[in-house]
């Protein structure tokens, strides 16, 4: 399979120094206290079904057990929540607007009915090749899929990029950690300096830091307590948290707001 190495754009000179917050919820849960046609840019890979599955019988052993689940960092999102998900994406979303989801093989043929059936339009199938090879028995994967939707028609403002982007997986990081590189390429595609970006599952914050290096504000939500550790450290470094990028009061009284080393009910 032909590839073109991933060329990362040099980031724009910010209008502001770039803003962000992050909250700790279930993802729908938190989605749903945001308000309509509030974001510019949805960018998220979820924990998916199909995890259980390959960790049942042993081929992402990398991926460390706990009791709560086959997994200590995170618990699975079940297929049969996607419907909820997409629907709420779709409200919180902008009009002419992107929304961009990482997911594996057998997952992508589930969501992409589903979040067409929300209002969606399916563009294509985006490959982040991940250089070496991983996971599994046989034909041993080295890729992803960026599954690429829209609402309304938003041109990207780079049409030379191509549909394979070519950047080594995270080593020894967080479980399933995106690398930076190829969120800053889809965010440079699809919003604007200023703009916001969110993630509902942010698990270690890649798709924020991203958002920040490029000028952008975030919104990122995770139910694990070490994620938003994680990602409040990473994000720290290149911006600053905001109280009133996603006033409070446009939240659901079960969402939780992570400040500066405390948490604010």
């Amino acid at each position: 399979m032909a590839h073109s190495q991933l060329q990362v754009p040099p980031p724009p000179e910010p209008p502001d120094n770039p803003k962000f917050q992050l909250f700790e919820s279930d993802a729908v849960d938190w989605l749903r206290g945001v308000a309509d046609d509030s974001v510019d840019l949805i960018i998220t890979d979820p924990p998916y079904e199909s995890l259980e599955k390959h960790r049942a019988i042993g081929t992402t052993t990398r991926l460390k057990n706990s009791k709560a689940s086959s997994n200590q960092w995170f618990d699975i999102f079940p297929n049969d929540r996607f419907e909820e998900l997409f629907d709420e994406l779709y409200r919180v979303l902008k009009r002419d607007r992107h929304f961009y989801l990482f997911c594996d093989a057998e997952t992508m043929f589930v969501a992409k009915p589903i979040a067409e059936k929300a209002g969606f339009k399916f563009w294509k199938p985006i490959v982040w090749d991940k250089v070496a090879i991983g996971m599994g028995y046989h034909y041993r994967a080295r890729y992803e899929f960026i599954l690429f939707f829209e609402k309304g028609k938003r041109k990207l403002n780079n049409l030379g990029i191509p549909d394979i982007l070519t950047a080594k997986r995270v080593y020894r990081g967080y479980p399933t950690e995106k690398p930076v590189e190829v969120s800053e390429i889809l965010t440079e595609q699809s919003t604007q300096p200023g703009e916001l970006v969110i993630d509902p599952f942010m698990g270690s914050g890649s798709a924020g830091v991203a958002a920040l290096n490029l000028g952008r504000n975030f919104g990122g939500n995770d139910k694990c307590d070490e994620a938003l550790s994680v990602s409040q450290t990473r994000l720290l470094e290149v911006g600053e948290v905001s109280e009133q990028l996603m006033q409070p009061n446009e939240l659901g009284p079960d969402n939780v707001q992570l400040g500066l080393g405390e948490v604010v009910v």
